[in-house]
C-alpha cells in the first residue's frame, strides 16, 4: 500500500485487494509470530517438507476446480483505533461457460479510503501470498527451517519458518511461519507478511497477517479468512489498518452445472466446515 500524496485525487483505479476486521472474527486479532513449543529431534524435517509439499500440490490443483465468493474489506484507523475510511469489494471466483476461471463482481460500495492508495502488489498478495501455498515445484524458492510441534487451535502442527533465498523482480513472496496438520500434511494456518516485487524508491508498506484454513469436503484445507490488524510506517506518517479477507461457499464446479450464489452477500454457509 501507499499513502497519498497531499491533494492526490483518489482514481478508481483501486483494485479489489485487502481486507478489515469484521463479520464472523471480529473478536480475533492477527497472531503474533510464536515459537513453537516443543522440539522432536527425532523428526526427519526433510521427509515432513517433501510430504507437505507433494500434499499442497494436489491442493492447489483441487482448487482451481472450486468455485467461492471471496469478501475484500480494508478499514484506515485514526490514533484511537476508529474507522476513518473504508473499502470492501466481495467478487464470487467461478468460471465462464468455457471453463475459464473468471471473477465475477457482487458487490463494491464507493471506497472512502482518504490515505491509502492500493497497489499490484496489493492484488498479487490477496490472490497468491496470503493464502499462502507451497508446492513441491516452490520448494527450491525457499529457506525453511523446522521449529518443534505446536498446536493451532486442537491441530496437532509442524512448525516452520519460511524465507525466500532469493528476491526475484517482478514476484512476491511469503516470509513467516506455517503450521502444518501432522496427519493431513497440509498448511492449516500462516502467519508472516508478503516480501519483494516493489521498488527500493516507492514508499510501500505491507501489513503482517494470519490466513488460517478449513477442511472442505473432508480432504483439503482450504483459506476460509486472512486478517491483520497492523500500523504501516510510510516515511511521513505511520497509518493503523485493519485487514479481513473471507473466502466462503466453496462448491466444487461440475462442466454442466450452474452455480447460482444469490444476491445476499452476508449469508452464512449452512454447512459449517471443520475447523483447525
Amino acid at each position: 500500500m501507499r499513502r497519498f500524496a497531499q491533494l492526490a485525487l483518489f482514481s478508481v483505479v483501486v483494485l479489489p485487494v485487502w481486507a478489515y476486521q469484521g463479520s464472523d472474527h471480529d473478536d480475533k486479532a492477527a497472531a503474533a509470530s510464536v515459537a513453537a513449543t516443543t522440539t522432536a529431534p527425532e523428526v526427519n524435517a526433510d521427509e515432513i517438507i517433501h510430504k507437505f509439499a507433494a500434499k499442497e500440490k494436489e491442493f492447489s490443483e483441487a482448487l482451481q476446480n472450486y468455485v467461492y465468493r471471496q469478501t475484500s474489506k480494508i478499514q484506515e484507523l485514526d490514533d484511537a483505533g476508529d474507522a476513518v475510511g473504508k473499502y470492501e469489494m466481495t467478487a464470487d471466483m467461478t468460471f465462464s461457460p468455457e471453463g475459464k476461471r473468471v471473477e465475477h463482481v457482487v458487490r463494491a460500495p464507493v471506497s472512502t479510503l482518504k490515505n491509502l492508495i492500493l497497489t499490484g502488489e496489493d492484488l498479487d498478495d490477496l490472490k497468491n501470498t496470503q493464502p499462502f501455498v507451497l508446492t513441491t515445484d516452490q520448494l527450491p524458492l525457499y529457506d525453511i527451517r523446522y521449529l518443534g510441534k505446536q498446536n493451532a487451535d486442537e491441530i496437532s502442527c509442524y512448525v516452520f519458518s519460511v524465507k525466500p533465498k532469493k528476491l526475484t523482480p517482478g514476484k512476491r513472496f511469503f516470509e513467516g511461519q506455517i503450521w502444518v496438520d501432522d496427519r493431513d500434511f497440509q498448511i492449516v494456518k500462516t502467519y508472516g507478511k508478503a516480501v519483494g516485487y516493489q521498488k527500493k524508491s516507492d514508499d510501500q508498506q505491507f501489513p503482517k497477517f494470519e490466513t488460517l484454513r478449513e477442511q472442505i469436503d473432508g480432504k483439503y484445507w482450504f483459506p476460509t479468512y486472512t486478517h491483520a490488524d497492523d500500523t504501516l510506517h510510510f516515511k511521513d506518517h505511520p497509518q493503523k489498518i485493519r485487514m479481513l479477507v473471507t473466502y466462503k461457499d466453496y462448491k466444487k464446479f461440475e462442466g454442466k452445472s450452474t452455480i447460482h450464489f444469490g444476491d445476499v452477500v452476508d449469508d452464512k454457509s449452512k454447512d459449517e466446515p471443520k475447523k483447525p
